[in-house]
């Protein structure tokens, strides 16, 4: 290598090193969010991140997969447009629009309300108490499994069960002359509670022994002729089999108790004496 070259070489390194790199500036922090936080105004009119989170908070789950820009960047225009908007309904609202609101007022709070009770009635000590009292404590209840074969007549279930006292095989009869779904496998319908069933099919199944065959039995559906292969006592689900369950159940309790206490508490005065129900035919009442 030439001298030059070399002496060249050797000193832009040696200035690379002695040089002091510079830092690159730093990007600005991010302000601070708060639910008051500022991200929009419409003639002075403010768009919070509270009014978005608000928004977002009642879209339906599919909306909650797009990319978080676009849905952000699509919140706050319909917030934009919405606020324009609203300010010039705002100059030319009537008596309909402010009854109106006021129905959504009382409705949002009634449910705002109702969702917070569904909310504290769920404990896990609940849960348990639930379950102990639905599952735990109770019977054992009985499940069966069972087969059959439907036809559309009385006269074509007695030759069916004539046929499988006769000795023919009732899955094989199941397959060539039912007429449901589980023809396929036999008229076999695996296990089911009573409750699971119509009646009288269930007072049928739960009258018969392990192995018996009985028809005709009708229902809605038509003409049946039943085997009862087993039955046996179901095992209790565990608590977390029925969790989804109990929780709901437990809201649904705690919902309608508030709801009726309330009303009960309430001071409900009606004045409906000699008024026509059907006075809420006539839309015209409320005006343009």
């Amino acid at each position: 290598m030439p001298k030059l070259i070399q002496f060249l070489g050797a000193t832009a390194i040696s200035l690379a090193l002695s040089v002091p790199a510079f830092a690159e500036d730093p990007k600005p922090a991010a302000p601070e969010m708060k639910v008051d936080t500022v991200l929009a105004t419409v003639n002075g009119t403010e768009i919070t991140l509270g009014h978005m989170l608000t928004v977002r908070n009642g879209l339906p789950p599919e909306y909650l997969q797009l990319p978080d820009d676009v849905l952000f960047n699509g919140i706050l225009d319909q917030l934009i447009q919405q606020t324009a908007l609203a300010e010039i309904g705002e100059g030319r609202m009537t008596h309909r629009d402010e009854l109106a609101l006021e129905v959504d007022r009382r409705a949002y709070l009634a449910g705002s309300l109702l969702d917070y009770t569904a909310r504290k009635a769920v404990t896990e000590e609940q849960i348990e108490d639930a379950y102990k009292a639905k599952y735990a404590a109770a019977e054992p209840s009985r499940e069966y499994h069972a087969a059959h074969i439907i036809v559309a007549t009385e006269d074509e279930a007695k030759a069916v069960k004539a046929e499988i006292d006769g000795g023919a095989d009732f899955a094989e009869v199941a397959k060539a002359k039912s007429t449901d779904g589980a023809a396929a496998n036999g008229g076999d319908l695996g296990w089911f509670g009573l409750d699971a069933m119509v009646q009288p099919f269930a007072e049928a199944v739960a009258a018969m022994k392990d192995g018996e065959v009985k028809g005709p039995v009708q229902t809605e559906y038509g003409w049946h002729v039943v085997k009862l292969i087993e039955s046996r006592l179901a095992a209790a689900p565990t608590i977390d089999d029925v969790r989804a369950e109990l929780e709901g159940d437990l809201r649904q309790k705690a919902v309608e108790e508030r709801v009726t206490e309330t009303v009960a508490k309430a001071k409900v005065e009606k004045m409906t004496e000699g008024v026509d129900p059907a006075i809420l035919k006539d839309d015209s009442i409320l005006g343009e």
